[in-house]
């Protein structure tokens, strides 16, 4: 079995014409030739949108709040409804033909496909996870960078897609190779009015006493799956949870904080704009335990 697969699927949306009328629903493509007409509106405009589903065991996690977050994303985008139940066998045909692993992931792609032609591009990638083990002892170095908009975006101008995942990440990718020049491995991204926000691939999480804390998600940012599974292991440890409006100054004073998301999982920050991050290395490895070994 390998340890990479790609799906192809032959309807995305029952909304939209099947690419091969009366084939089946997907099919299982060779990861190393080319499957993407350079037409596609994917590649051409970075018009679609994706989900990554972290895989423990050979079982999604957070499985139904990601196909949610999906057809979400596609409203938003006015793209063809996903058809879920299609996408579920996708996935779940996906991390069977997998080798097995302890940490695997699926990534869900759906773009508006060829401009004109009608029938949207579908396919789910699943391969092995890197190893985040570093990551995730000895925790991250983090700057915080304005992201150049206010905090209300996702009211004030909807059709900047605020909250919404979307295939479009030449700015993701450009703050982290900034973060790098200054020394560090990821970002915080902060409102032009000095709110607190998301990372660019990831949710924010942190400690103040017994209390886990998040940006609250009116806020433009996306809602975390990780960030709802770790809310579920905070209570069920008797901690407190909350959503608030962070400011950077009150990020500084929080006793620890970690960047999470469905492949890394639970990375603890250790610097926060070149200052200290307490790095709870015990609350880091039950979350990550818990993250792992999450059936649902």
């Amino acid at each position: 079995m390998p340890s990479q697969v790609l799906t192809i699927l032959n309807q995305p949306s029952a909304d939209a014409p099947a690419h091969e009328p009366g084939a089946s629903p997907f099919r299982f493509a060779d990861v190393a030739s080319p499957q993407l007409s350079m037409l596609d509106l994917g590649v051409t405009r970075g018009d679609g949108i994706f989900e990554s589903i972290s895989v423990g065991n050979g079982r999604a996690q957070a499985f139904d709040h990601h196909l949610s977050r999906f057809a979400q994303s596609a409203a938003r985008l006015d793209l063809p409804t996903p058809d879920l139940e299609v996408w579920r066998e996708a996935i779940l045909a996906t991390i069977d033909a997998l080798d097995d692993a302890e940490e695997s992931f699926v990534k869900a792609v759906l773009t508006r496909g060829i401009e004109g032609d009608g029938r949207p591009s579908g396919w789910a990638f699943g391969s092995h996870s890197p190893d985040f083990t570093r990551e995730r002892t000895e925790g991250i170095r983090v700057v915080l960078l304005d992201r150049g908009y206010r905090h209300d975006i996702q009211h004030t101008s909807p059709w900047l897609l605020a909250g919404a995942k979307t295939i479009s990440y030449a700015v993701n990718r450009a703050v982290v190779r900034e973060a790098e020049r200054r020394g560090a491995e990821d970002v915080i991204f902060v409102s032009s009015d000095g709110i607190v926000l998301e990372g660019p691939t990831s949710t924010l999480i942190f400690r103040r006493g017994n209390t886990l804390a998040t940006p609250h998600v009116d806020l433009g940012i996306l809602e975390g799956t990780t960030q709802a599974n770790v809310f579920r292991f905070a209570e069920e440890r008797g901690l407190s949870t909350s959503y608030e409006v962070v400011t950077p100054e009150s990020l500084q004073s929080a006793d620890a904080a970690w960047l999470v998301s469905s492949v890394r999982l639970a990375v603890p920050i250790s610097a926060l704009d070149d200052k200290p991050v307490g790095v709870d290395s015990e609350l880091s490895a039950a979350m990550n335990s818990y993250l792992r070994n999450l059936r649902d």
